[in-house]
């Protein structure tokens, strides 16, 4: 029965998941919203220097920093989160 089980997980190794990363947020009254414009600023709440959340299909699996690698950015995975975390972040 484990070989089955081995074979069956074995073929999700190859899912592809969306992952992404939320940088922060605000709250806005429309009318700075339609007032927007290429050059506009908008202050998260989030710190410069707090842990970004990683997640994958909605739900927050890590945490981390947001680095530079090759003109590209990425995370620096920090704190990796259960499912406890996970349901802190809903």
């Amino acid at each position: 029965m484990s070989e089955m089980n081995d074979k069956n997980l074995d073929l999700l190794w190859d899912v592809n998941v969306n992952v992404y990363v939320r940088l922060g947020s605000c709250s806005l009254p429309m009318k700075e919203i339609v007032g927007l414009e290429p050059g506009s600023v908008v202050q998260l709440k989030e710190k410069a220097e707090d842990l970004v959340g990683v997640f994958v299909n909605n739900k927050i699996i890590a945490r981390g920093e947001v680095v530079t690698v090759d003109d590209h950015l990425g995370i620096r995975i920090k704190e990796m989160l259960g499912t406890q975390g996970a349901e802190e972040q809903k």
